[in-house]
């Protein structure tokens, strides 16, 4: 299958019991994918298959957060991969979609706007 275009921020569905819609960021650095355990819960995602040892970027701290095994809907196609939950309340983005699902199926295009798909003008200052 060829690689979708993607940008860096983009509107996903969590399937479980439930689908709830909400948005990801795109992150190569992120080895795994990473939902926040609110939205885990209300589309009931589970059972918990494992524990992952994940290091906080900033402060370094090593933490174990829960593993899952989700559906996620990217541009109209269903991934199944595993996915840590977290607790991602304070951060910009709900959803982190990690390399376990970008890899293999998607192209990250930075200039795509997040809205739209529509190229980002450069802008003079």
């Amino acid at each position: 299958m060829a690689k979708k275009i993607i940008g860096l921020i983009e509107p996903v569905k969590i399937r479980g019991e439930n689908v709830i819609e909400t948005t990801a960021l795109f992150d190569t650095g992120a080895k795994l994918t990473s939902i926040d355990h609110k939205i885990a819960a209300r589309a009931q995602v589970g059972p918990i298959l494992r524990t992952q040892k994940v290091k906080a970027p900033i402060t370094k701290e090593i933490k174990q957060r829960p593993v899952v095994r989700v559906s996620i809907e990217i541009k109209g196609s269903k991934y199944e991969a595993e996915a840590n939950l977290n607790d991602r309340s304070h951060m910009k983005y709900p959803v982190i979609i990690g390399r376990n699902i970008i890899q293999d199926n998607f192209i990250i295009d930075v200039s795509k706007h997040p809205q739209d798909g529509k190229k980002v003008k450069d802008r003079k200052e």
